[in-house]
C-alpha cells in the first residue's frame, strides 16, 4: 500500500505523521486490495477560528476510488479521526454494494473481500441499490469552457456536460461545495 501525506497552509510534525501513518495502516484490514492512499490535511484561517480539514482518498487494484473529507474546528487530530470514521463507512458501504451483486457467489468471486473485518461498530451496509430512474438524451455541442460557465449558470444546474472545443472531448464542468468550479477531462 503507498501511503501519501500532504500538509497545506501549516506544518505537519513527526507527532502528527506518525499519529496518521498508524491510523492508516489498519485501513487495509479492512479493505485488502488498497493500492493508494493519499491523506490531504489543510488549515482554513476564519475570523472565527481556525478549521482542520482532512481528505483521504483510496484507491484499489480494481480503479475503484473512495473519497472522504471532514473538517473540525479542534486540530489535525480530530479531524483524522473523522475522515477515518467515515471512510470505514464509505468501505462498508462499499462491501455491501459488491456482496449485494455477487449474490452467493461472493466468496469465491472476492475471497480476499469477504475476509476482510468489518470495521468496530460499523455493520454492512443494507441499503437499496441506487437505480437510473430518468434517461435523457442532450445535444452535446462545441464551445469554450468560458461558454459552457455561462450556459450551465443561465441553466441553474450543479454540472454541465460539453465538448470542449480547445480539447475536442466530452467534458464535464460542475459546481464544487466551496462554491467554485471543477472540470472533469477524460485522459487521452
Amino acid at each position: 500500500m503507498n501511503l501519501q501525506l500532504h500538509a497545506k497552509n501549516f506544518e505537519l510534525g513527526e507527532r502528527l505523521r506518525g499519529y496518521a501513518e498508524k491510523k492508516l495502516a489498519r485501513l487495509d484490514r479492512y479493505l485488502p486490495s488498497i493500492a493508494q492512499v493519499t491523506l490531504e490535511l489543510s488549515e482554513e484561517h476564519r475570523r472565527s477560528g481556525n478549521q482542520s480539514i482532512a481528505q483521504l482518498t483510496l484507491r484499489d487494484r480494481r480503479g475503484t476510488i473512495l473519497r472522504a473529507e471532514e473538517r473540525s474546528e479542534a486540530d489535525a487530530f480530530a479531524a483524522i479521526d473523522a475522515v477515518i470514521d467515515k471512510m470505514y463507512r464509505q468501505i462498508s458501504r462499499y462491501k455491501g454494494k459488491r456482496r449485494r451483486r455477487a449474490g452467493d457467489k461472493f466468496e469465491a468471486l472476492e475471497p480476499e473481500l469477504a475476509l476482510a473485518e468489518m470495521p468496530e461498530g460499523i455493520m454492512e451496509d443494507e441499503e437499496a441499490p441506487a437505480q437510473i430512474v430518468r434517461r435523457k438524451q442532450i445535444e452535446v455541442l462545441p464551445m469554450s469552457e468560458e461558454e459552457a460557465i455561462d450556459q450551465m449558470e443561465l441553466l441553474g444546474h450543479d454540472f454541465f456536460m460539453f465538448f470542449n472545443a480547445d480539447t475536442r472531448s466530452i467534458n464535464v464542468l460542475y459546481r464544487r461545495k466551496q462554491g467554485d468550479l471543477g472540470l472533469l477531462q477524460p485522459v487521452q
